[in-house]
């Protein structure tokens, strides 16, 4: 068995990360090194240059910068301090106050947004300064938010399950939307359960009542925005518009939205569509590299490679299923969801459908939930500096209170890797 392909691969992908390089040419760069072992020059550059194209030619990818166009608008909008008022309606006097107010505002905003990192952003600038003030420990503030922040990325609309779809050779993206309500609405209950109990032995205050009339009052404050989720999901559901379409429709609303709140002016609006192309070009970059570097990996035999390997290991699944998990995991800690999506895909999910008789919604959740964690970690854990940085806190200081949330998260996703149900009823109930 040849690993010659695998190792300049690797060698070279971990040796331009050291050095600095950004993550889209790591692994452009890398590509093309592995597929130089066994193809000229000329072919080979050609035939990269090819397959970028061609990855990036999907209808499905055109939802992508809508969805985080959407995203950018609704961080602008006002949307998030009318979801956590709504959010202290619902759970503010719990045991745990606002830390479950916290929780429950990044599920929602995080589920209308599907941004992890806007989620991070935009509930922690309101909630971090509420819950210092209120007596909370900073540390433990920057921990809930950070945590509870990726559980958008699993609730719908979310564009890294539109990124699994493409790296999985077509997987419904709307099975993928229902596959992923239970899990992320488990990971939220299982942070809120950990934080009510934190926050109970500390002490820290629960939420101040509110009035009946002023319940109301936030409660239909609400109402447009979440109405968001209803159209989007449900439109997509029903068959009136596919998840691309979707997307337009998602960013129509949120842009009406902002200027009935009277909180996005037209002035600011071109500030928000260049932030937008940017993280647009950023991403799709990365799609492109990572598509020719998913054709390299096939033609050199990586994904047989490694699953050979893998069944040289144990011939149990369960074994195989937690080794790829750990993989995943340590993959997570080094590197962005999106290019792990992206490169991963193709390894592991013929393995886990193939051998481990896994259905491919099904691994598509576990992996985005796994990946989840590493947003979360140093070195490169992006809602974990957004998080710290709304909190103004250094990173190594918040460490320790995320270890229970770590913790939680990961219980979480080995229920869901074992437990095919959680990802797969709502699918099956419509048919899916």
């Amino acid at each position: 068995m040849d690993y010659t392909g695998i190792f300049v691969l690797i060698f070279s992908f971990f040796t331009l990360l050291v050095i600095g390089a950004p993550v889209a040419y790591s692994i452009g760069i890398s590509g093309i090194l592995t597929m130089l072992v066994n193809i000229d020059m000329l072919p080979a550059f050609t035939t990269y240059a090819m397959r970028m194209a061609s990855g990036l030619n999907s209808f499905a990818l055109l939802a992508i910068p809508f969805f985080i166009l959407a995203g950018n608008i609704m961080n602008s909008g006002g949307i998030a301090l009318r979801l956590i008022d709504f959010a202290k309606v619902l759970v503010g006097r719990l045991p745990g106050g606002l830390a479950v107010v916290n929780v429950v505002a990044n599920m929602l905003f995080g589920a209308i947004s599907g941004s992890a990192a806007a989620s991070a952003s935009a509930i922690g600038s309101i909630m971090t300064p509420e819950m210092k003030k209120a007596g909370y420990d900073p540390h433990f503030s920057a921990a809930v938010n950070i945590s509870s922040a990726t559980t958008g990325l699993t609730i719908p609309p979310s564009n890294v399950l539109i990124v699994f779809s493409l790296a999985s050779g077509g997987v419904s993206v709307v099975a993928l939307f229902m596959a992923g309500y239970l899990p992320g609405i488990l990971t939220g209950l299982a942070i809120i359960i950990v934080a009510a109990v934190i926050a109970s032995r500390n002490k820290y205050p629960v939420g101040e009542s509110i009035i009946f009339s002023d319940a109301v009052t936030k409660f239909f404050r609400a109402i447009p925005s979440l109405m968001l989720l209803v159209i989007v999901i449900g439109g997509i559901l029903f068959g009136w518009f596919t998840a691309t379409e979707a997307s337009v429709i998602a960013v129509l609303y949120a842009l009406v939205l902002a200027f009935i709140y009277k909180e996005l002016t037209i002035k600011q609006l071109p500030k928000v569509l260049l932030d937008s192309a940017k993280t647009t070009a950023i991403v799709m970059l990365l799609i492109a590299t990572c598509t020719g570097l998913s054709w390299i990996m096939s033609y050199e035999n990586i994904p047989q490679t490694v699953s050979a390997t893998l069944l040289s290991i144990s011939d149990n699944k369960y074994v195989i299923l937690i080794i790829i998990n750990i993989i995943l995991l340590v993959v997570g800690i080094f590197m962005d969801m999106t290019p792990a999506v992206l490169i991963f895909t193709p390894i592991f999910l013929p393995i886990a459908t193939q051998q481990l008789g896994m259905d491919p919604i099904h691994f598509g959740i576990m992996m985005v939930l796994n990946l989840c964690v590493g947003l979360c970690t140093p070195p490169v854990g992006s809602v974990l500096f957004i998080g710290c940085s709304m909190a103004g806190v250094r990173i190594e200081n918040v460490i320790k209170p995320l270890v229970p949330m770590f913790i939680t998260m990961l219980v979480v996703l080995f229920l869901v890797a074992f437990i095919p149900d959680i990802s797969l009823l709502i699918p099956r109930l419509f048919g899916l």
